[in-house]
C-alpha cells in the first residue's frame, strides 16, 4: 500500500505537486497521533480527579467531616 500524499503548491508559479510522505514522515504523523491520545487520555484523567475531589470535598461539608488540604483547595476561588 502506497504511503499517503501531500499537496505542494508553488505560490510564484502556481505549480502543485503531489508528494508521496516518506517512511520516517509516516511515522512520525502516528507517534504525534500516539502522543496526543495520551496527552487527552491524561488531560480527561486529570479533570475526572478533580471533579472527584470536588464532590468528596461537597460530602464532607455537608456531613460536617473535615478536609483533606488537597479538597480544601479545590473549593477556594
Amino acid at each position: 500500500m502506497p504511503n499517503p500524499t501531500r499537496i505542494e503548491i508553488n505560490c510564484e508559479t502556481g505549480v502543485e505537486s503531489i508528494i508521496e510522505l516518506t517512511d520516517a514522515e509516516v511515522a512520525q504523523m502516528e507517534a504525534d497521533r500516539v502522543a496526543a491520545e495520551a496527552d487527552r487520555v491524561a488531560r480527561e484523567a486529570e479533570a475526572q480527579r478533580l471533579a472527584d475531589l470536588k464532590t468528596s470535598a461537597k460530602a464532607k461539608l455537608i456531613a460536617g467531616q473535615p478536609l483533606t488540604a488537597e479538597e480544601a483547595d479545590t473549593l477556594v476561588l
